[in-house]
């Protein structure tokens, strides 16, 4: 088994990859988009837009949340109102809302006061989903890496909107494992869900595909249990986590 890496390294990344190599891993560190004919791979950590090249000339089937997955949830778990849209209709949004894309990062996430601060049809196909959502503070945040619907590892990322790294706690582990317990089956076997307090209580914040999160304090180890799973050879993928598989989507604007 081998695992590409992308041209540049985080330093998630680079923890990543001296992980593999503990674990006897061999890695692959592309330095372009372009994947070598001779180079064959079962395995990769990067972004969207590196995956999407590289995994299909691989074979590489790459799992994440479907797009709608936080927006369905009941808010017994998100803690606030979500909704899935496209950017054409958050254009007409005249509130402060926070949006993100789904799975990807074409629009920058952030807390936008209306929906003509968004980037434009020049810049963003109109069709492209969104996720809005109320705007809500966190207390604190946390990474949970999920594998085969139970909570594997993780660790705590921020406390009140400020980079807080530390371990993961009980308590969040405790929601995470309610919340699979609950929803398992919406997931694929392999990914990554923040969750966090508010207003004394707990939510769930997004869901990242494993492949492509950083794992910030999370033990290495654990964490490349789960991106080995959530990237790894396409016709090894089960029939449970078929519908997971990222199909990719040109980023491209309208008319471009």
């Amino acid at each position: 088994m081998t695992l590409v890496l992308p041209p540049r390294l985080t330093a998630s990344a680079q923890a990543m990859r001296d992980a593999a190599h503990e674990r006897g891993l061999p890695t692959v560190q592309l330095p372009t988009l372009d994947v070598p004919a001779e180079l064959h791979a079962e395995h990769l950590h990067a972004g969207p837009s590196f995956a999407d090249v590289v995994a299909p000339v691989l074979g590489i089937g790459l799992l994440q949340a479907p797009e709608d997955w936080l927006a369905l949830l009941p808010r017994t778990y998100t803690g606030r109102e979500i909704h899935l849209m496209t950017i054409r209709q958050a254009y007409d949004l005249r509130r402060p809302v926070f949006i993100k894309s789904p799975n990807d990062k074409l629009i920058r996430a952030l807390v936008y006061t209306d929906g003509s601060r968004l980037p434009g049809p020049d810049e963003v196909a109109p069709e492209t989903p969104v996720l809005v959502s109320e705007v809500v503070e966190f207390a604190a945040e946390y990474r949970l890496y999920l594998l085969d619907g139970a909570v594997h590892a993780g660790s705590r990322y921020s406390e009140n909107g400020r980079l807080s790294l530390g371990p993961l706690s009980e308590d969040a582990a405790a929601f995470g494992a309610e919340l699979l317990s609950a929803c398992s089956g919406t997931l694929p076997s392999a990914i990554v869900v923040d969750v966090g307090k508010v207003g004394g209580g707990w939510a769930v914040i997004e869901a990242n595909a494993a492949w492509a999160s950083g794992m910030y304090t999370t033990e290495p180890q654990r964490a490349l249990d789960v991106v080995l799973r959530a990237a790894g050879p396409a016709d090894a993928v089960t029939p449970r986590d078929r519908p997971f598989l990222r199909n990719p989507t040109p980023p491209a604007a309208g008319g471009s």
